[in-house]
């Protein structure tokens, strides 16, 4: 099978196994596993935060991130087809007892600073207040879009000069910041908290990294023990993590065969391809008369995994275990697929 439905579905490689194997570890509640404390550090400076906090998905990042930064009972700000909206189960209201006012982020996921204006409201009598603004990059529902800094700070200015807290879905943050050729500390300045996943197209085996100032990472630890994430000796999926970190510079490669399937599926009958700029491409296949499932299922016998996404389209997601040579096959069996 070559599998393109998602880059969590990465395997470690040799050196992060052997990474895990020869790990120095201790118990990280007591702060005494010394590869979890590197990884943090290092994570820290990658998105240049005072600190950085391991946490087992990245889910448990973000909602870990708004408990911080709300108080129950306050509104949270997001766009309505981000993460944390569509696919963290309510977190926000069960974690946090916050409210979502969900945001329109049109095509590409970013609200405009006039929205965020609009939306945010001041406590009173009658009104709970704003608590929290969040944003995310890549946008995942909206085909691994990359959020230009620029508009990542316009937002987030208008929060903070309203003395809301701007935290930031950044699971693919670093596929974002080579698609834009630009630092990715230029996308995380702006924000109060960014979390970033190691087990997506960076290939580690699993956990995130949760970073932001000094005091915002001490009270993240505290919650993240709270919701049960506080881990013992982590430094054996630590240890993969920290050579993760490493994997930065590979993502180019999958970007360039997310081109190459989005260039030759754009032949395919009743496919409409939208040009990818990352390693997600979205495709629409309401031209074929057919359902995505039923589009999912003949792919599937031909050998080539993809996803649902939405009422008309599918995802395909490279990653760094899919070859080039792969991308060819893929392209040949979707096309015998569709044509049969």
């Amino acid at each position: 099978m070559i599998d393109l439905r998602s880059d969590t579905v990465t395997k470690p490689d040799e050196r992060m196994r052997e990474a895990a194997r020869t790990a120095e570890v201790g118990d990280d509640v007591y702060g005494e596993d010394p590869t979890v404390s590197e990884l943090e550090a290092r994570a820290a400076d990658a998105v240049g935060t005072e600190a950085a906090l391991f946490v087992p998905t990245g889910t448990m990042g973000n909602q870990i991130a708004a408990r911080v930064h709300t108080e129950p009972g306050r509104e949270i700000l997001a766009e309505r087809e981000s993460h944390v909206v569509k696919y963290e189960l309510g977190g926000f209201a069960q974690h946090s007892s916050a409210q979502v006012r969900m945001l329109d982020g049109g095509e590409r996921g970013i609200p405009t600073p006039a929205q965020v204006e609009d939306a945010i409201v001041e406590e009173s009598l009658h009104r709970p207040g704003t608590g929290l603004l969040c944003l995310e990059n890549t946008h995942n529902a909206k085909g691994g879009v990359a959020i230009a800094p620029d508009e990542i700070a316009a937002v987030a200015d208008v929060a903070r000069e309203r003395d809301v807290p701007v935290h930031l879905d950044g699971a693919r943050v670093f596929n974002a910041a080579v698609a834009l050729d630009v630092p990715v500390t230029d996308l995380t300045e702006p924000v109060d908290s960014v979390m970033f996943c190691l087990s997506k197209g960076l290939g580690a085996p699993v956990g995130s990294m949760l970073a932001g100032s000094e005091g915002f990472v001490g009270a993240a630890r505290r919650v993240r023990k709270l919701f049960g994430g506080g881990m013992r000796q982590a430094g054996v999926i630590a240890a993969p993590g920290r050579r993760a970190l490493e994997n930065v510079d590979d993502l180019e490669r999958d970007h360039e065969n997310a081109r190459r399937l989005a260039a030759g599926l754009a032949d395919v009958d009743g496919f409409d391809v939208r040009e990818p700029e990352t390693n997600i491409l979205r495709v629409d296949v309401a031209g074929t008369g057919l359902e995505p499932a039923a589009v999912l299922d003949r792919l599937r016998e031909r050998g080539v995994l993809a996803s649902e996404m939405g009422a008309t389209a599918i995802r395909f997601c490279t990653h760094r275990d899919v070859t080039d040579a792969e991308i060819e096959r893929a392209l040949e069996e979707i096309d015998a697929a569709m044509a049969g």
